[in-house]
């Protein structure tokens, strides 16, 4: 009887931290989902309120001669050429994978994607997003991504 109620115990231990870790990636990937939804509306101010004071900005790629690029950027540089984007044009990241790590305050998101640029495709990447969950709530703290053509569509 008593090894019945410890397998017991242990299934529910089990499935319920199973439960909480499926929850807390869902809450993460809501939050990156919900910066890109303000990101393709051009609401600066909705994207603001899926980031942390201070985020960092990073990408890296390769040039044409092929040496490795590496720059990073204000945040508010990405909120003001996203809202100066005339209405004539057209844009989409397609997010395409994901890869959700999370360790009690702080998460990892490792996200595929492509970008379209008036319908046209023009590059694809990973961006990995850093948050930390501040009281309940999942912010960004840190953007990474890269870029490049090689190796993007299934064709």
């Amino acid at each position: 009887m008593t090894d019945k109620l410890l397998l017991i115990v242990l299934l529910v231990v089990t499935l319920t931290s199973t439960t909480a870790q499926e929850a807390e990636n869902e809450a993460v990937k809501k939050t990156v989902e919900g910066f890109f939804e303000a990101f393709h509306k051009q609401d600066s101010v909705a994207m603001k309120s899926f980031v942390a004071d201070g985020v960092l900005l990073q990408t890296t790629g390769r040039n044409k001669e092929g040496k490795t690029q590496f720059r990073s950027q204000k945040i508010e540089k990405l909120y003001e050429s996203i809202v100066s984007i005339p209405d004539s044009v057209t844009f989409q990241e397609k997010l395409t994978s994901w890869n959700i790590q999370v360790d009690r305050t702080m998460a990892n998101a490792w996200v595929g994607y492509e970008f379209w640029l008036n319908g046209n495709f023009s590059h694809c990447g990973i961006n990995s997003f850093q948050l930390i969950n501040f009281d309940g709530e999942w912010k960004i703290v840190y953007l990474i991504d890269t870029r490049g053509k090689a190796g993007c569509l299934q064709e």
